[in-house]
């Protein structure tokens, strides 16, 4: 891809909370665990802020829809739903969620057309067959780690980080720790 467009089109920036263990899945229920805080949910909302679209697979989706869908009157779940959203699908007919739109022709080509469309950036949430395409064919900008300090201690293969995928490089673009003791990695594609 030519260098000057690159540097015109929107960013998908993947922003994904992941374990000391590689978990990835289910870190709704880490609260227990005890490392959400202000700082990060501040950052969380100014990552969102800079954005005006969400992208996600399906398994992303089926999680996130019935959470925020039914909440309002917070500036993240506001903001949210009110947002573009773009759901990567072979399956998903008639998304309930407002303003959400399935992807599932050529999804790279329909992505690659999203990124070179005018607005802000776009936020990737969740960790899976979706990111590994975007990297692949270098469509992924960004890579927000949140790195949780504890071991969740339980997850198959699919609840993992790691998992079989072609190569790519990141080059370290910073380093946050939060009070609570989550580290944010960010990454941006070499």
């Amino acid at each position: 891809m030519d260098v000057y467009l690159r540097s015109i089109m929107r960013k998908i920036i993947n922003s994904t909370y992941i374990s000391l263990d590689g978990v990835i899945e289910n870190p709704q229920n880490w609260q227990s665990l005890g490392s959400f805080d202000e700082d990060g949910f501040a950052l969380q909302m100014e990552l969102l802020s800079a954005c005006d679209a969400v992208l996600m697979g399906r398994h992303t989706y089926d999680g996130f829809a019935p959470a925020w869908s039914t909440r309002s009157g917070d500036p993240y779940s506001d903001r949210i739903n009110s947002m573009a959203k773009y759901v990567v699908s072979s399956t998903l007919r008639d998304p309930e969620w407002t303003n959400t739109t399935v992807i599932d022709g050529d999804v790279l080509a329909e992505i690659e057309v999203l990124k070179k469309e005018p607005g802000q950036d776009i936020v990737q949430f969740g960790f899976g067959q979706l990111s590994f395409a975007l990297m692949e064919h270098g469509l992924l900008d960004e890579l927000r780690l949140w790195v949780h300090p504890f071991f969740v201690g339980t997850g198959g293969s699919e609840d993992l980080l790691f998992r079989n995928c072609p190569p790519a490089s990141f080059k370290v673009a910073s380093a946050t720790t939060l009070k609570s003791g989550v580290v944010i990695l960010t990454y941006q594609a070499a």
